[in-house]
């Protein structure tokens, strides 16, 4: 079945509850900011920064609705606690990619 005219093939569709739409522009755009600090941590060797970030994504991703976010988060905080920038810079490609292609649809 060939895609949608409205939507790319890269496109990743992620439904979110109508309740959470005036706060997941935020999380996303928080998300893209952690991007940005991991990258920069990556380079300086801070892998507890990467860790404690990675965590954090884990626990809230799965509450605004990104499951995927979560389990980026699980695999940048399992590759940091064992000192694996390649892991870490494999993660990020995941986020960047998935951040890029995400697109959210508000349901009731």
């Amino acid at each position: 079945m060939p895609p949608s005219p409205d939507r790319s093939p890269s496109t990743i569709l992620v439904k979110v509850s109508q309740d959470l739409e005036a706060i997941v522009p935020g999380f996303l755009a928080n998300r893209r900011r952690d991007l940005a600090t991991i990258e920069a941590c990556l380079k300086q060797g801070d892998l507890n920064t990467i860790r404690m970030l990675g965590h954090r994504m884990k626990g809230d991703g799965g509450g605004y609705g990104f499951d995927q976010i979560s389990t980026i988060g699980d695999r940048l905080e399992q590759a940091a606690i064992a000192q694996d920038p390649v892991s870490i810079a494999a993660e990020v490609a995941h986020l960047t990619d998935f951040l890029a292609k995400v697109t959210v649809i508000y349901t009731p």
